[in-house]
């Protein structure tokens, strides 16, 4: 690595052009890659729900539909409005009273279900049909129409409004994440550094850096709204410390070579990367575990994460060091002093006072441990947006004015009878909470003949392979009663077809919530285990990695306890990578200062007593630039998000950045004083260590008898 890093400092100029014409190929697919705004999406396609999706767009040109509810309008204002949102591009039919009679034909000739379904007081219902699927362009721009035809007593609810009401959020939030991230990071270097110029080198190598990950990003297709918005202030929290180890050794160096800065960047830069590449792993493979989820979100997340940690760690070791050997008069010109004070007498104190941190950790660890198995999750994707949009307002309209919640389909092969189609729909409409169904049987009755049916209901409604029914439901979605009711509509479809499919965006939660309960414990076991792999290899120790796992996983238990205690429901989302992240991100604080314990006991001989306290001295200062680094990074994008699903994700990895801080530096060394007869016992270096020690007391014994002898003439 010193060659490379002799390379590096002689080519500064160069590195500094290259990386800077990157930029312009890393912005262009930035700009090109599609954003997905509809976490549903990514559920296994081999679910039933998912493949019923696919089947409406096929069969039925339909992939995705809206409630529209419009007030105060008279029946023929209300025929004009649905000729109006069937002119809208991409609305493939509405679904409306003049489908089944003519406006001039009174209400109350309707069958009291489609009374229901249609009118209700001064306001009236339709569906709007669009020719593609939920989260797709088209259809986010077809609502966005919509919104902007109508009046203004005129909603449109449903699940392809809130993904509208997503990407404008998204889109209008995210370049005030990076701003806020960016800004509180500056404001913590400045602190902790003795520079002024240097905070804003490092800031501009992760930028760099982030926009060349974010550029990548082209090849995987498009990369999800959450994927988008956490990536830059997650590569920015998490690869900020190896920027610091960079200029460390740096500074070290240079005192070793004053009159040649070059060399001392080039032995910087290769004890960097030794380092570095050691920390990042465990960072890495934290990201990669969520690669094991079955629901694909994880994988997107993963992918996207571990590559800007590989793409971080580049930066560092080829992009930083030519910035800093450029600016270095400038970095020294800037020098001011230092603004945190000696930590050692802190240090001393906590050391100090270990077997009050082993109390402490006694006491909190039993009821930390149960709030983390017990906090609230919910699915409900539009819960974690304000209640002020579009469409939470619709769909509270939706509630207030026809007491309706939620629409399923059921998605029936043809081939049954009318009688059957007939029973069937008898049964839907008993279980608890359905309130009406709407198919052809229920529109024309069972003795009306085919031919007879009028062709725009039956193309909307039948295909030559598929016949399709609403069931309209008064329970919300991802609740214990919306997910009973689906399953009786699952066993009663089943039991006339065992192709019958019941579909729409309750049944996507439900399973939603089905596979992410399982990925929550796998993605989690994957994590700790592979980090415990890398651990062990690193150190050759059994017990390290036994010590610094529990320490982090306590600090993760700590963190996702709050929520419990709080009362503080979480997004599905946050539950399921706060695990991952908070270990893959912060195990580093832990091995650094490890690390050093380990170094003192085995090169150097010191004891149980030297070791710990020199460690903790010696990476304190370190750990802490690290840990609020990560923490200003998270927690503005966490105070200003109106997106719970990103901002209880941030809150977490905020909180969990201070509480694995403090606890690496108040428990952890208190564990390895506890823990050091068997950590010397049970790491291969240090048994080695000990033979060698014992040796060459042994030695030294014999030389003394040797001479001792000698002079007494024996």
């Amino acid at each position: 690595m010193i060659t490379l890093g002799k390379w590096i400092t002689k080519h500064k100029n160069i590195i500094l052009l290259i990386a800077v014409i990157l930029l312009v190929p890393s912005a262009i697919g930035y700009v090109t890659t599609r954003v997905n705004y509809d976490v549903l999406s990514y559920l296994p396609t081999t679910l039933e729900t998912v493949k019923g999706q696919d089947i409406l767009v096929d069969e039925f040109g339909m992939g995705a539909f809206s409630m529209v509810i419009a007030e105060n309008m008279t029946m023929k204002e209300a025929a004009e409005l649905e000729k109006q949102i069937e002119g809208i591009e991409h609305v493939t039919d509405v679904l409306w009273y003049d489908d089944f009679l003519d406006i001039s034909v009174p209400t109350e000739m309707m069958p009291k279900d489609l009374q229901e379904a249609f009118f209700n007081g001064d306001a009236t219902m339709m569906i709007a049909l669009f020719d593609n699927t939920t989260s797709s362009d088209d259809t986010m721009d077809a609502v966005t129409d919509i919104r902007n035809t109508v009046g203004k007593n005129v909603y449109a609810s449903g699940m392809s409004g809130v993904v509208t009401d997503i990407k404008n959020l998204a889109l209008k939030e995210m370049p005030v994440y990076v701003v806020i991230a960016s800004l509180l990071s500056l404001l913590v270097l400045f602190i902790t550094m003795n520079s002024f110029l240097t905070p804003v080198i490092f800031l501009a190598n992760i930028g760099m850096a982030v926009v060349y990950n974010l550029g990548s990003n082209i090849f995987l297709g498009e990369i999800s709204y959450i994927t988008q918005a956490l990536a830059a202030v997650l590569q920015l929290a998490v690869t900020m410390d190896y920027s610091i180890f960079l200029l460390e050794s740096y500074e070290a160096n240079k005192e070793k070579y004053p009159d040649d800065n070059k060399r001392a960047m080039a032995h910087a830069i290769s004890n960097t990367f030794k380092s570095v590449s050691s920390s990042s792993v465990t960072t890495i493979a934290g990201f990669l575990a969520l690669c094991f989820m079955t629901f694909k979100l994880g994988m997107n997340i993963g992918i996207v994460m571990s590559k800007g940690v590989v793409i971080g760690v580049v930066a560092c070791v080829t992009v930083l060091p030519a910035m800093i050997l450029t600016f270095d008069k400038a970095i020294e010109k800037t020098k001011h002093k230092e603004l945190i004070p000696s930590l050692d007498r802190l240090s001393h104190g906590i050391i100090k006072g270990r077997w009050v941190a082993i109390i402490i950790f006694l006491a909190v660890l039993v009821p930390a441990l149960h709030g983390n198995s017990n906090y609230e999750i919910y699915y409900n994707i539009d819960r974690s947006l304000p209640k002020d949009i579009p469409s939470a307002v619709a769909n509270d309209k939706l509630k207030d004015k026809f007491d309706m919640s939620n629409v399923h389909m059921v998605l029936l092969k043809n081939g049954l009878t009318a009688k059957e189609k007939n029973n069937m729909i008898k049964e839907i409409e008993e279980v608890d909470g359905v309130k009406w169904v709407i198919g052809l049987n229920s529109l024309i009755g069972s003795n009306f003949p085919d031919t007879m049916i009028p062709s725009d209901i039956k193309e909307m409604l039948m295909t030559d392979n598929y016949e399709l029914q609403f069931v309209c439901s008064d329970y919300g979605s991802a609740t214990d009663e919306v997910n009973a009711q689906i399953a009786d509509m699952q066993d009663i479809v089943k039991s006339y077809q065992k192709d019958a499919m019941v579909i729409g965006e309750a049944p996507l939660m439900k399973d939603l919530s089905d596979v992410t309960d399982i990925d929550l414990q796998n993605v989690n076991n994957i994590s700790i285990a592979a980090i415990f792999l890398i651990i062990l290899i690193t150190f050759k120790s059994i017990s390290i990695p036994v010590i610094l796992v529990a320490v982090i996983e306590f600090a993760i238990a700590c963190n996702m306890a709050v929520p419990f205690y709080a009362d503080m429901p979480l997004p599905f989302v946050a539950s399921i990578v706060i695990g991952t992240i908070q270990l893959g991100a912060t195990v580093d604080y832990a091995i650094l200062m490890t690390n050093r314990y380990h170094k003192e006991r085995t090169d150097k001989g010191c004891s149980k007593s030297e070791a710990v306290s020199i460690a903790h001295q010696a990476s304190f200062k370190s750990i802490l630039t690290s840990g609020f680094c990560f923490f200003a990074a998270t927690y503005g994008v966490s105070a200003y998000s109106e997106v719970d699903m990103i901002g209880s994700i941030c809150t977490l990895l905020a909180r969990g950045a201070i509480i694995s801080m403090v606890v690496v530096i108040c428990i952890l060394p208190a564990m390895l004083w506890v823990f050091d007869g068997v950590i010397t016992r049970t790491s291969l270096d240090m048994v080695k260590a000990k033979v060698a020690h014992r040796d060459r007391n042994n030695a030294h014994i014999n030389s003394n008898m040797a001479v001792n002898s000698n002079d007494i003439g024996i």
